[in-house]
């Protein structure tokens, strides 16, 4: 069955329901509340929270990448000095560094991008190549053309944006494939060496081909200065496990797992492609978690609260942090009010557009879990029009490396 818009799923849900399930989670006390709302992306009913402003998660992004990169190293160190248990030390430092690096690309270079992140151009413009040339994503000046020109937009979910070229091409999946099918790719694909180095190379041009002079012969002097450094002080084994490890495939599987869940497409029988009503609906929350156990009494009640906390702590709290982070929970109140000055707020500030009605769009859905959301992507995909998303037509449009595509 369809809307007219997008393919119905049962796993998409509206606000209300959505708020049944955050309402039924433990909210008591400001110790856990905050938490488990930034966790799961949704306010339980009624609640107020800090006022974010930009230079937060300038900060956070920041202080998360770099004092995962010291405690890498510092894990490291143990390790080579023979203390084994120092592992799993490693393994946290290279998971508090990828979601820095997640929430500088994620929320402050793309706010940057749209003119928004302090919308003073003298800061945000050089904000934004700094991490360009620090993540080695899409030069800065071209992402920000691109962006809005085709992700955004008349060309939204549309072959010239870069979220369809990236699952046709880069994935590999097509209109009419089966979900079942559409997972199995994606697996592979994620443990496929080829298609990271095919990744990597394609962040490496697609930041400097487009960049001019200046900026190449800057970013390549800047490397060299630091390459020849680590050689010099022996350093450099730090820096590829510590750094280049966890900027590259972990770094890329999160961004593929992202773009899985960013927009549904549309329908082939939607009878208009333009319109509030359309867009909104190409565009939904995927909030983080699942309904809490029914009221209770005894040894089973505790065994599913535990069963509970357990999967929210070790299932759901990764894919917050590790793929889900900064406001992409929220992506669909960006893509309503893309210009938004509280956007740094995104949670509460999309509750109370929720709250307020909303003006001018249709209601807003979500999903619960990172895997529910990447379903029902596929789904809309599977019944898709197959002549309307094609490689061929894809394949007419000309000046993009379709691996830079992946960062959009």
């Amino acid at each position: 069955m369809t809307d007219g818009l997008v393919t119905t799923n049962p796993a998409l849900i509206g606000e209300r329901e959505a708020a049944e399930v955050r309402d039924a989670m433990p909210s008591a006390g400001p110790v856990l509340a905050l938490p488990l709302t930034y966790l799961t992306g949704k306010p339980y009913t009624g609640q107020r929270g800090p006022r974010l402003r930009p230079g937060h998660h300038v900060v956070f992004g920041f202080v998360s990448m770099l004092g995962g990169l010291a405690l890498s190293c510092w894990a490291l160190s143990g390790l080579l000095a023979g203390i084994w248990w120092f592992s799993p030390v490693l393994v946290a430092g290279w998971a508090v560094s990828l979601h820095g690096m997640r929430n500088l690309r994620m929320m402050v270079y793309h706010q940057a991008a749209h003119r928004n992140l302090w919308a003073r151009q003298s800061v945000d413009r050089p904000l934004g190549r700094v991490i360009a040339g620090v993540l080695m994503v899409q030069d800065f000046e071209r992402y920000t053309v691109e962006h809005v020109a085709d992700h955004h937009a008349v060309h939204h979910m549309t072959v010239r944006d870069p979220t369809v070229q990236a699952f046709l091409i880069g994935l590999r999946l097509a209109p009419g494939m089966s979900r079942r099918r559409m997972w199995a790719r994606v697996l592979v694909t994620l443990v496929n060496p080829v298609f990271h180095a095919r990744f990597l190379i394609g962040r490496i041009r697609s930041y400097f081909q487009p960049a001019s002079a200046r900026t190449r012969y800057v970013t390549a002097g800047v490397y060299l200065l630091i390459a020849v450094a680590l050689v010099w002080t022996g350093w450099w084994p730090f820096a590829l496990v510590c750094w280049v490890w966890p900027l590259t495939v972990p770094y890329q599987v999160s961004n593929t797992l992202r773009l899985c869940v960013k927009h549904t497409f549309p329908s082939p029988l939607a009878a208009e492609r333009k319109g509030r009503d359309y867009f909104g609906s190409l565009t939904n929350a995927i909030f983080i978690g699942e309904a809490a156990p029914e009221p209770g009494r005894g040894i089973v009640h505790v065994g599913r609260w535990a069963r509970w906390w357990a999967r929210m702590l070790l299932l759901h709290f990764p894919s917050r942090y590790l793929v889900l982070t900064g406001d992409t929970v929220c992506h669909d109140f960006h893509h309503r009010r893309p210009m938004s000055r509280e956007w740094a707020g995104y949670v509460f500030e999309r509750q109370a557009d929720v709250d307020g009605g909303h003006p001018g769009w249709p209601q807003y859905r979500a999903v619960w879990g990172l895997v529910p959301a990447i379903s029902v992507v596929f789904d809309s995909l599977s019944a898709a029009d197959p002549r309307e998303y094609s490689v061929d037509r894809i394949a007419a449009i000309s000046g993009r490396d379709l691996f830079s595509a992946f960062d959009d």
